[in-house]
C-alpha cells in the first residue's frame, strides 16, 4: 500500500512536485469493514475526542468532532447511530459555560480573527449552556475536555456537588447518567463493538501549558491521583495501571478498536509560535535604549557579585532581543540585589532614584530572571504579556514607564517552558507512549501515532489532494487554507480533526484488512474570520 503523505521538505522538493500523486481514491468499488465490526462505535478521550476547538466546544464545531467524521464513514461499512452530547441549547452557536446562570471566565466564548483588529480573541456572545443541567444520558462520544486517564475510572466526576471540590467536570456533569457513574462505566453501557481512545494528553500536557507550574509525580513518586494537583505529571505507574484498566474494560467482550499516541509538546502553535527573541530596537524604541542598558547594566553589575552576570545581557540596537523571562529553578538572588541596588542608590549611582519599597520590588523581581534563549518555550499566553505595564503602579510615574513586561521587567514563569521542564515532558510523553504501543500490541489493536504524525505536521504534510497541512498557528491569509490548529493553539480546527480521522481510518483499514472511505480535509472550515467583533 502507498504511503499516504510526504514530508515536505526543502523548497526544492515543493516546486518539483507540480503535479501530485493521488493514492486510494474514493471513486468506485466496493467497501468492507475486514475483521473489525463497526455497528456500535463508542469514542473515549479527553477534549481532542469531544471536538474542543478555539478554547471550547461550540455547537458547529463538535459536529465535525473527528469521531462524529468517523462515524460517518463507519456508516459505509455497517456502522450504526452516534451520538454525541447534546449542545442544543448553544443557541448561540459560541460555546462556553454558565454555572448557576453566571458566565465563568475559565469557560469562554469561541476564539475567532477579528480582521478589523487582525488578532484572535472571544466572540461577543452570550453563552447559552448551563454546566449543571443535567442530560443524565451515556453519548457514544465520551470524550470528556479536561480529563486524564485515571479521570475515566473516577466515581463522582460527573456529580454536581464535587464541583466546588474540584473533584468534578463539568462536561461530564452535564452527561453523568448517576452522580457515581464513571465516565467510562457510562461509555460501556453502550455496548462497544469497536473503539477509539485517544487518552492520557492531559496526564503531561497541563503541566506544559501552566509553564511547568505543577509537579513531576515521577520525581516524588506520588501514585495516589487523588492526591494530585491539576497540573502535575502522571506518574509513569499510574498512566500505566489505569490505561490497562480503561483498554481490559474496553475490549473484555470482544470489541476491537483503534487507540492514540500523546503529541509531542513542541509539535503544537502553543509552544511554537511567540520566538523568544521577538524584541526588534524599533519595538523598544531606539532613543530609550541607552537609559535602559543603564538600568540593566546595573544590575548586571550587582548580579556578577555572586557569580550570575550573565543572566541578563544588554539591550543591542541592531539585531533582535530576547525576552526577559522568570525562571524559578534559578537561585534567588534578591537579597544580593536588595543591597547592591540600595547601595547604588545611596551613592547616587542607580540611574534613577528610588524608595526603599521600590528598591524591593525590583529586587524581588529580578531575583531568578535571566534572558531567555533558544531553548526556552514561550507559551502563547505569553504574547498578550510582551510590554505590558505592571497591574499595580510602583508609585513612580519614570519607573512605571520603564518597567515593562518582557523588556525590563521579567514576564513571569507560568508563561515559559524551560529546557529542565521540557525535559521533564518529553520523558513523560516517550514513556506514556511506550506503553500505549505496548498494552495494544497485546491486545491486537490498531495505533494511531498521532505523536509521529503531528511531529511531521511541523514540516508540512501533503495528502492525496496535493495539499500540504502545517501543524503552525493562524498566520494570515497565507496558511487559511492549510492550518490544521484551532486558535486556541493546543486542540485541531474541523480541518485538523478531519485530518486526524483520515489517518486513522488510512490505520484501521491496514490493521483490519477494512476498506473505509477516507475523508478529505480540505472541504472541512479551519478558522472563523469575522469582519469585526
Amino acid at each position: 500500500m502507498k504511503k499516504r503523505y510526504l514530508l515536505v521538505l526543502p523548497a526544492l522538493a515543493l516546486l518539483a512536485s507540480c503535479k501530485p500523486e493521488i493514492s486510494d481514491k474514493i471513486d468506485s468499488g466496493t467497501y468492507y469493514p475486514g475483521n473489525a465490526d463497526f455497528s456500535t462505535y463508542v469514542a473515549v478521550g479527553n477534549s481532542l475526542t469531544a471536538g474542543f476547538m478555539d478554547g471550547t466546544v461550540y455547537r458547529s464545531g463538535q459536529a465535525n468532532s473527528f469521531p462524529s467524521i468517523l462515524a460517518k464513514q463507519f456508516e459505509v461499512v455497517g456502522g450504526g447511530q452516534f451520538t454525541q452530547p447534546s449542545f442544543d441549547k448553544d443557541i448561540n452557536d459560541v460555546g462556553g459555560l454558565l454555572f448557576g446562570g453566571a458566565v465563568n471566565p475559565g469557560f469562554k466564548t469561541k476564539m475567532i480573527i477579528n480582521m478589523s483588529t487582525g488578532g484572535p480573541e472571544n466572540i461577543k456572545g452570550q453563552s447559552t449552556l448551563e454546566a449543571t443541567e443535567q442530560q443524565k444520558k451515556a453519548y457514544h462520544n465520551a470524550g470528556v475536555p479536561g480529563a486524564k486517564t485515571f479521570h475515566l475510572l473516577a466515581a463522582g466526576y460527573g456529580n454536581p456537588a464535587n464541583l466546588a471540590l474540584g473533584k468534578a467536570n463539568p462536561y461530564f456533569v452535564r452527561t453523568a447518567t448517576s452522580e457515581n457513574v464513571t465516565v467510562l462505566e457510562d461509555a460501556l453501557s453502550l455496548s462497544p463493538t469497536f473503539f477509539s481512545n485517544w487518552i492520557g494528553a492531559n496526564d503531561v500536557l497541563s503541566y506544559a501549558t501552566s509553564g511547568g507550574e505543577g509537579v513531576d509525580q515521577n520525581e516524588k513518586g506520588g501514585l495516589n491521583p487523588g492526591d494530585y494537583g491539576a497540573n502535575d505529571i502522571t506518574h509513569v505507574g499510574v498512566f500505566q495501571d489505569v490505561y490497562s484498566k480503561i483498554t481490559n474494560a474496553l475490549t473484555a467482550n470482544g470489541a476491537k478498536g483503534v487507540v492514540a499516541t500523546i503529541p509531542d509538546v513542541t509539535a503544537i502553535p502553543y509552544f511554537t509560535t511567540v520566538p523568544y527573541n521577538p524584541l526588534t530596537p524599533e519595538l523598544i524604541g531606539v532613543d530609550k535604549i541607552d537609559q535602559l542598558n543603564g538600568l540593566i547594566g546595573m544590575l548586571k553589575q550587582i548580579l556578577a557579585k555572586g557569580e550570575q552576570g550573565d543572566r541578563l545581557q544588554m539591550i543591542s540596537k541592531e539585531a533582535a532581543n530576547p525576552l526577559l523571562i522568570q525562571d524559578k529553578s534559578l537561585a534567588d538572588m534578591s537579597a544580593l540585589l536588595e543591597m547592591g541596588i540600595k547601595q547604588a542608590v545611596d551613592a547616587g549611582l542607580f540611574p534613577i532614584k528610588l524608595e526603599p519599597a521600590q528598591i524591593k520590588l525590583i529586587a524581588v523581581s529580578f531575583g531568578q530572571a535571566r534572558h531567555a534563549t533558544a531553548k526556552d518555550l514561550m507559551l502563547l499566553t505569553s504574547k498578550a504579556e510582551i510590554g505590558a505595564s505592571l497591574a499595580q503602579s510602583t508609585g513612580n510615574a519614570t519607573i512605571d514607564a520603564m518597567l515593562k513586561k518582557g523588556v525590563t521587567f521579567p514576564i513571569g514563569d507560568e508563561f515559559v517552558l524551560n529546557s529542565v521542564e521540557q525535559e521533564k515532558v518529553k520523558n513523560a510523553t516517550t514513556q506514556f507512549n511506550l506503553i500505549i504501543k505496548q498494552i495494544a500490541a497485546e491486545k491486537g489493536l490498531a495505533v494511531a501515532d498521532m505523536n509521529d504524525i503531528l511531529n511531521k505536521a511541523v514540516s508540512g504534510l501533503r495528502v492525496e489532494d496535493g495539499q500540504i497541512y502545517t501543524a503552525d498557528y493562524f498566520k494570515g491569509m497565507g496558511n487559511l487554507n492549510t492550518v490544521m490548529f484551532s486558535l486556541d493553539g493546543v486542540h485541531l480546527n474541523q480541518r485538523g480533526y478531519a485530518f486526524i480521522a483520515a489517518e486513522i481510518l488510512r490505520v484501521i483499514n491496514r490493521h483490519y484488512d477494512a476498506k473505509i472511505p477516507l475523508v478529505n480535509p480540505a472541504v472541512y472550515p479551519g478558522p472563523t474570520l469575522l469582519p469585526n467583533n
